[in-house]
């Protein structure tokens, strides 16, 4: 197991890596700022232990060669601060675009991934892969851009330099280094797994508080308040525990490491004391303060990178949440000979259709219908007998396990999606609204329509009187999935947008389910205007809104039971019979 999660962090590093590639221009700049930063901070104590070795002695001191030095010192500090300023905007440059790419990347995998995926997740878990790991692994990507680059170049020029200065005390610094990479190795196996933990748990939580926050009027009307607070209050201990063992683990590095380095520091000046001594000279005490310098410097960085690999530990669990949501299989794509669907007629055909959304469990099964051009198909039954699913399949939301459904002649499977969907007019029970204006709402499936045919739209479907009592009218901002209107109204806009478009076919699930009977009397002669000649099919829960269909089709358990129209189903006195009998008697 441990085998196969080093292997997995290499994976995800390998295709982080694959990210920065295309950003190598930026990561040059800055690693060559890095060693220029390095290498001025390195001169910088070959500076200050000249200094020092002219004001040895009391009465000796020679400005005259200490001022040069001086000012050649604060040149260095400032061409060392523009480069590390330059240093840290390549890296913030290339970090953000970066995670603009991931999450250009992710959203474009979300755009295709099946249904299935999205019905089997929830949106929270989703948008926080999307975001809140994003930004944790831009903040772990951003910290070791800035320190590891830096560190290593420090580690290894304070050593070039520490080796020109003095063999002997260098080797007590490289005695000593193991056992820093001993404490980081030991914590950064830790803390993986508990960052790994703690993103888990945060989506768990992320995904909990949308659904909360999206059905409070819910919640509310069932006093589940109790409920999900102690249910938020057990998603919050677990994120607080993982958290806190992932902190516990990290926040060790600094103490861990600055204890290897006051042992460095200690014995560079214990040893380094004595040589001063027993040089006679050879070795002054300006350059044994020049080698405390870099034995300070030689072990700071490895403090600095104990620290971001603990925040690469948590960039790189929180990469791999998000690359496996891009690792996702995709809907089966348009087949490279797909056809676009450019004149429909409206024929529908399925042959011998099986479809189930788990395997074990049977949904439809050898289903089959012909469909003839402008006829109106109502869909009924009891709830899960399989009148969604029936709509998913002609839109080619899922793909039927067996069988094919054809439109006009031609096999979905070879038509391309956008061409089959676009030759459908859906309005759903579930209505959605994008933030933006109303006029915006209903010009989604034609923007180029003009004023004229948006109003005339509004009107054929009773929208426009209550969008002319809106504060701006057409013009009037909707909020978040519609928030500042009815559910009536909302469902109006729907039913406008498919006004506007009038596609060669239709389906309407439950469309006027929200809407008052008065309204829905004239909407239903709108529809009855907008299905003339077209093929639609109609979902129904009310039997009273399909009496003129054509064709009723009665499904039970995914098989079509009975079939025919209204007049014809109630003579026969089967389950129809019942359907319609028990729901008049109830509203009786």
């Amino acid at each position: 197991m441990a085998k196969s999660k080093k292997g997995g962090q290499f994976q995800t590093l390998g295709r982080i890596l694959r990210y920065i590639r295309g950003y190598w221009f930026w990561l040059g700049v800055s690693i060559l700022l890095a060693a220029v930063t390095v290498g001025l901070t390195l001169y910088l104590p070959i500076l200050t232990g000249n200094v020092i070795d002219r004001i040895a002695e009391a009465g000796r001191v020679d400005f005259e060669a200490i001022l040069p030095i001086l000012a050649r010192m604060a040149v260095v500090l400032v061409v060392t601060a523009v480069c590390q300023w330059s240093m840290n905007l390549c890296n913030n440059r290339m970090t953000y675009h970066i995670v603009q790419d991931i999450r250009r990347d992710v959203f474009r995998r979300i755009e295709i991934l099946p249904l299935k995926y999205i019905d089997a997740h929830s949106e929270g878990e989703i948008v926080s892969r999307m975001i809140a790991d994003v930004d944790q692994f831009a903040d772990g990507l951003l910290m070791g851009f800035t320190q590891l680059f830096t560190g290593v170049v420090t580690i290894l020029g304070t050593l070039l330099f520490m080796l020109s200065v003095s063999v002997r005390i260098t080797l007590v610094v490289v005695c000593i280094t193991p056992l820093s990479f001993a404490v980081g190795g030991f914590i950064s196996k830790k803390t993986f797994r508990m960052f790994q933990l703690q993103s888990e748990a945060r989506g768990v939580q992320t995904a909990f508080v949308e659904e909360v926050i999206g059905n409070q009027k819910i919640a509310r009307t069932f006093a589940r308040e109790a409920k999900f607070l102690e249910e938020f209050e057990e998603t919050n201990r677990k994120l607080s525990r993982y958290s806190l063992r992932a902190i516990f683990f990290s926040s060790t590095t600094n103490p861990a490491t600055r204890f290897v380095n006051a042992m460095v520091y200690a014995g560079v000046g214990v040893v380094g004391a004595f040589y001063v001594i027993a040089s006679g000279g050879l070795f002054s005490v300006g350059q044994l303060s020049c080698f405390l310098s870099y034995a300070n410097q030689y072990t700071k960085p490895f403090n600095e990178i104990s620290g971001v690999v603990t925040e690469l530990q948590n960039a790189l669990a929180c990469a791999q949440r998000v690359f496996a949501l891009m690792d996702e299989e995709p809907q089966i794509p348009d087949a490279e000979d797909a056809v676009t669907l450019s004149e429909v007629d409206g024929s529908v055909e399925l042959q011998k259709v099986y479809f189930s959304y788990e395997p074990e469990q049977k949904l439809i099964e050898n289903f089959n219908l012909s469909v003839r051009p402008g006829q109106r198909v109502a869909i009924v039954g009891p709830t899960g007998c399989g009148k969604t699913t029936l709509i998913n399949l002609l839109m080619r939301f899922y793909d039927t396990t067996a069988g094919d459904i054809l439109v006009s002649g031609e096999k979905i499977r070879h038509v391309t999606r956008e061409s089959l969907r676009g030759a459908y007019g859906m309005v759903l029970q579930e209505t959605w609204l994008a933030a933006g204006t109303i006029r915006e709402n209903i010009t989604i499936g034609k923007p180029d329509a003009t004023e004229e045919e948006i109003l005339a739209a509004a009107k054929a479907s009773h929208a426009h009187s209550f969008i002319k009592r809106l504060p701006d009218g057409y013009d009037t901002m909707v909020a978040e999935d519609g928030g500042n209107l009815s559910q009536g109204q909302k469902q109006l806009l729907c039913i406008t947008r498919i006004m506007l478009c009038l596609p060669p076919m239709l389906i309407l699930d439950e469309a006027t389910s929200s809407i008052d009977t008065r309204t829905e009397q004239r909407i239903q002669r709108a529809f009855e205007k907008m299905m003339k000649g077209r093929t639609s099919f109609i979902v129904a829960h009310r039997l009273s809104t399909i009496e003129q269909c054509d064709v009723i089709l009665v499904m039970r358990d995914g098989h079509i039971v009975e079939q025919g129209s209204h007049e014809e189903l109630l003579q026969k006195k089967g389950f129809y019979h019942e359907l319609y009998n028990s729901q008049f008697a109830h509203s009786k």
